[in-house]
């Protein structure tokens, strides 16, 4: 099969499209703007719907609406339109309704700026909306693997009714990579015999969504919080994702995704050349995050270096997956790009 030059923003648009999604909803912001551009122009030919909103809050309630329907529906932001969904976001996890959000990160908080950050790890997997919910976040580290990733996100929305957020940044969503468009086979999925496509007759009970059946309002969001914890289990069991880097003979381990982990990469081979036995942990899954891996790698390196281009959100997790054990360090970086010499100067460091 042959290759084509894509940025990571199409390369959302193309896996979009490849699984089936009918439905983009979306306001222009920076640095995403190119995946509504795509979807206007492609949705069309693909027999789906573009929309663009008067605004984010608009747009997170159309999806609601696409969702209902039992169709893929897609949104995309980056951090303020992000923060803006943050309701409807809650409110499709209530109803357990299936769609995927993507982040294109940008930097700073209130208006911030157009720079590359991953300064929303916090507000993705420990905050965002109200009310105890859960949610799955994926971050790719390629153009490839968003592309294959947005396949994967509406798969599993579908098999557990969740709400997926894809996590990419300004680094990502403009760099153009090669890619494979290569449909990636999907598991058997349950019927959506809940979504609001109507009825046959008036006898038939009109359709709406809801999580749990058969709970009063006084003991549901009990119920509701149970379930979610089991849900958690399930997806802590059967949908971790990472990948480990020359981590076999590791004296010195560093823990990064997205972005920041393709740089780290380059790094980590320049060190292993020098005789460093430095490997690295990247979470795919940022949640459910990988704790019981990243717990048993940290306790055989020697010291862990987390790298994020933040203040340092992701090293709560490591921390916590670490329980105690390990001598854990961080580097950080915001609104400048970290290059190879950066990251091999701190093993060095780490090393010594």
């Amino acid at each position: 099969m042959e290759s084509e030059l894509v940025s990571g923003n199409e390369a959302l648009g193309y896996g979009a499209i490849t699984a089936g999604c009918k439905y983009y909803f979306g306001y222009p912001i920076t640095p995403q703007n190119e995946v509504p551009e795509f979807m206007s122009r492609e949705m069309p030919k693909a027999g789906g719907i573009f929309v663009q909103a008067e605004s984010e809050v608009a747009a997170i309630n159309m999806i609601y609406g696409a969702a209902c329907a039992g169709k893929r529906a897609l949104i995309t932001s980056s951090s303020t339109g992000i923060s803006l969904m943050q309701e409807g976001i809650s409110a499709l996890a209530a109803a357990q309704l299936p769609c995927v959000v993507v982040n294109v990160m940008r930097e700073g908080p209130g208006g911030g700026g157009i720079g590359p950050s991953q300064l929303d790890y916090l507000q993705a997997t420990k905050g965002g909306g109200h009310g105890g919910y859960i949610k799955m976040v994926l971050a790719p580290s390629t153009v490839q693997e968003i592309f294959d990733l947005m396949q994967t996100s509406f798969y599993l929305a579908d098999k557990y009714r969740l709400v997926i957020l894809m996590l990419t940044d300004a680094i990502l969503g403009q760099m153009l990579e090669p890619i494979e468009m290569k449909r990636i086979p999907e598991g058997d999925l349950p019927p959506k015999d809940w979504a609001t496509t109507g009825h046959k007759n008036q006898r038939e009970p009109r359709m709406i969504p809801i999580l749990l059946k058969g709970y009063t309002p006084i003991n549901y969001f009990q119920a509701y919080q149970d379930e979610a914890a089991e849900l958690n289990s399930l997806l802590q069991k059967e949908e971790l994702r990472f990948e480990e880097t020359t981590t076999e003979d590791a004296e010195y381990l560093l823990v990064a995704y997205g972005s920041t982990a393709r740089i780290a990469r380059s790094a980590i081979e320049q060190a292993r050349g020098e005789g460093i036995k430095v490997g690295m942990m990247r979470p795919i899954t940022l949640f459910p995050f990988p704790y019981q891996r990243t717990k048993e790698l940290v306790s055989a390196a020697g010291k862990t270096l987390v790298v994020e281009a933040s203040g340092g959100q992701m090293i709560e997790d490591v921390r916590l997956a670490a329980e105690g054990q390990g001598d854990i360090s961080f580097y950080g970086k915001v609104g400048t790009v970290f290059t190879p010499i950066d990251i091999y100067d701190e093993i060095v460091k780490l090393a010594s």
